[in-house]
This record gives C-alpha cells, structure tokens and sequence, in this order.
C-alpha cells in the first residue's frame, strides 16, 4: 500500500506535522510505502540542527526516522519562499516540486493530509 502524506503546517507551534509524521512512522512500521511531502511551513520539519528546550519533542528526529522506512520531499518553492537551502536540510531529504507532487499523488493508493 503506498501512501502520501503532505504536511503543510510549521514544526512547533501545533501539533499537526508531528501528528502526520508520528502516522508515517507508524504505517512504515506496517509495512506501507510512505512518502512524506513537506509544503508551506512545514518544510522547517527537515531543517538539520534544530534546538530544542529538554522535554519538547523534536521533528527533526522525527523526519529521520520516517527516512528510515520512507520518503520525505520538500516544496522547493515554499524553501526558497523560506529561505531554507538544500544544506539545511537533514540527509537523505530533499527539494522536490509541484510536478513530483502530482506524479506521487497519482500513484498513490491514499493520500492524507496535515
């Protein structure tokens, strides 16, 4: 089963993109092909380096774990709109675009969004 998820909302502040990548950690561990597609302000999510007050949970960490079992692709207009480069990002994410988007919302079997 291969599933999408797309996360449009920033990193702290609600509770929405944890709660989408706490899904793709959990469907990956199912056995789901997952791919995670960050938009808006969610693509701070992959931002490599982040701080956080003891306690606070952390999506960076959460984004590496889901590229242990899935994809995770960043809007490359809303990074730029940002101004978060490839180099921030953590490894193994990467830039996409609108048109991988499609191609991934086409070949999905679901798509959930966040």
């Amino acid at each position: 089963m291969k599933t999408l998820l797309i996360l449009n909302d920033p990193p702290y502040g609600t509770e929405r993109s944890y709660n989408g990548l706490r899904l793709a950690k959990a469907l990956a561990r199912k056995g789901a092909e997952v791919t995670v597609f960050l938009m808006a302000d969610a693509v701070a999510c992959a931002r490599r380096g982040q701080k956080l007050p003891q306690g606070y949970y952390n999506l960076e960490l959460m984004v590496k774990s889901v590229l242990r079992g899935g994809v995770v692709l960043l809007c490359g207009t809303c990074m730029d709109a940002r101004g978060l480069t490839d180099a921030d990002l953590v490894e193994g994410a990467r830039r996409s675009t609108m048109e991988e988007l499609a191609e991934q919302t086409m070949e999905a079997d679901r798509v959930l969004v966040f």
